[in-house]
């Protein structure tokens, strides 16, 4: 089915398959998914954070994203929306001269851009929370019982309708894949295997 047991103090507990890194258990993709990967998120600065992130996860791998994490959280000052908003020229360059984040000006630039469109929907909507709570009212629903690693999909109608509707707001790398993967992320879909100590099903 896809689950690993790895170790976790006080013992031992059935997880999805991916926090194992290519050398072995990878501690920083383990804490992610125990503390929180599928976690519901409601604040406008960590799901503007998520939908960044696995925008520069794009041809690269999460694992990659998270050790990178605490310098992109430095670079774009905590990813609060209002600051990343107003950055300009100077900020575009610094930000590409900066090793420790993922040196890629579309990529800067749609995080730009989409800073300044989350503070577009939170004045027309309340907040960006509220935005994605009116077109996703509840959680899609869990993996059935017996699913495994190859029955998680990539992509979902949910996750295509939000994508379009982003881009039609000025979003940008937010294709439906890396919609889905933020949803996967903040909690707006439960796909942790069955079996797995965090699945909600």
């Amino acid at each position: 089915m896809g689950l690993t047991r790895q170790p976790m103090e006080p013992g031992d507990r059935p997880r999805c398959w991916w926090p194992n890194g290519i050398a072995g258990v990878d501690s920083l993709m383990v804490a992610y998914h125990d503390e929180e990967w599928g976690e519901p998120v409601s604040d406008d600065r960590t799901l503007f954070e998520r939908l960044a992130l696995e925008g520069f996860q794009a041809g690269l791998s999460w694992a990659t994203i998270l050790r990178k994490r605490e310098a992109f959280r430095r670079a774009f000052v905590d990813f609060e929306p209002k600051v990343v908003a107003g950055f300009g020229d100077l900020d575009r360059e610094r930000l590409l001269a900066d090793p420790g984040i993922v040196r890629n000006r579309a990529k800067i630039d749609a995080t730009i851009g989409n800073a300044a469109q989350v503070l577009a929907l939170a004045a027309e909507c309340g907040s960006f929370a509220a935005y994605l709570a009116a077109r996703l009212p509840r959680p899609t629903p869990t993996l059935a019982h017996g699913s495994g690693w190859a029955d998680v999909p990539a992509t979902a109608p949910e996750s295509d309708a939000l994508s379009a509707d982003l881009r039609r707001l000025g979003f940008r790398f937010v294709g439906s894949t890396i919609v889905y993967s933020f949803m996967q992320s903040v909690g707006l879909v439960d796909d942790h295997l069955p079996g797995c100590y965090r699945h909600r099903g």
